[in-house]
């Protein structure tokens, strides 16, 4: 396999660990975050003065010699696939796509091809610099299968160990678009009795719980009393629909980003999502409320009506602060449409 050598030498005042003066002083072309230099120094891979230096702890002087050997990427063993992709931006660090309802992430025994992966490693090709020592898009965070909308992926390994801190920290805006069953409303007694939601100025419900996945079936993730994983969502009524409103275009935003979160917690209080098969089911609306043609599209609806509209991070390279917005894609757009003939299925409300 195929190495190159990266030579720097320590500049004045370095931090008193290796792994740290590395991290700041390395050339940014190298694309070497601090998890990868620790992993090189553990592998006998960092010179220093001419000698290994296996320690990511030990002290280094300013002025001295340092000599990396990175191996060169290996080829990932998932395969390319020519995937048309809507990409929303890109450049030599990362990539971010809307992605459409269907689409799998990432390979798994159920889905080994066809997946937002494939169709990454065709379009990025010679552009991927390694994530891990392997030609691969990293992937920080996932939507669902049916969920469509926006989700960055790295393509070297600084944007990745980057990205992956930016998202255990929370600091990545997430907007959802979802349409749900009923209108939360903080006048709502009913609400008043749910386990962790609350709602906050601006009539914006808070939900708070833990998450784990279901006792029964694993394929699902359930609200629980304690052993799970913090998880916060918050809803804002953008619209309501019918008379008396019984949907509800809802804008949700994670404090936490949690497996099927936004689902498992609407569904918890009582407005599930609109055409979710896992947990919403098919719920009847109260008759005359709607029109026979805006009921027809609702039951009809295939899959959860979630859309990842809005991501916005800063740069884990260049420190840039990007901000993306994706329209609802065209089934969500009819939904909308045929609840509010008269009304804009795109505008903000």
């Amino acid at each position: 396999m195929a190495t190159r050598r990266i030579a720097f030498t320590i500049a004045a005042n370095p931090p008193p660990r290796l792994d740290k003066a590395l991290s700041r002083d390395v050339p940014a072309e190298a694309a070497l975050s601090r998890t990868r230099l620790a992993r090189l120094i553990a592998e006998g891979a960092v010179m220093v003065g001419g000698h290994p230096a296996t320690d990511a702890k030990a002290r280094v002087d300013a002025g001295a010699e340092v000599v990396i050997a990175v191996q060169q990427a290996e080829e990932s063993d998932i395969a390319p696939q020519a995937i048309p992709l809507q990409v929303v931006y890109e450049d030599a660090d990362l990539i971010v796509v809307n992605k459409p309802a269907g689409m799998v992430v990432h390979p798994a025994p159920g889905s080994p091809q066809g997946t937002l992966v494939n169709a990454l490693l065709h379009h990025c090709g010679a552009d991927l610099s390694g994530v891990g020592g392997v030609k691969r898009p990293g992937i920080v965070h996932r939507i669902d299968k049916d969920t469509s909308g926006l989700l960055v992926a790295a393509k070297s390994d600084a944007a990745h160990h980057g990205l992956a801190a930016l998202f255990e920290a929370h600091d990545v805006e997430r907007y959802y678009r979802a349409l749900c069953y009923g209108v939360p409303d903080a006048a709502d007694p009913r609400l008043r009795g749910v386990r962790g939601a609350a709602f906050e100025p601006g009539n914006i419900l808070r939900i708070t719980t833990q998450l784990a996945r279901h006792r029964s079936d694993r394929q699902k993730q359930a609200v629980v009393p304690q052993g799970g994983r913090r998880a916060v969502t918050r809803v804002r009524v953008m619209q309501g629909f019918g008379a008396p409103p019984v949907v509800a275009l809802a804008e949700c935003w994670l404090e936490t980003g949690r497996t099927h979160q936004i689902r498992v917690h609407m569904a918890h209080a009582g407005h599930a999502l609109v055409g979710d098969p896992v947990y919403g089911g098919r719920r009847r609306v109260a008759k005359g409320a709607l029109s026979a043609e805006a009921e027809a599209a609702i039951r009809g609806f295939p899959r959860q009506a979630l859309h990842a509209a809005v991501l916005g991070f800063v740069h884990p390279v260049t420190g840039a602060s990007l901000r993306f917005e994706a329209p609802l894609p065209a089934d969500m757009a009819g939904l909308l449409a045929a609840l509010d003939p008269g009304g804009d299925p795109q505008a903000p409300s």
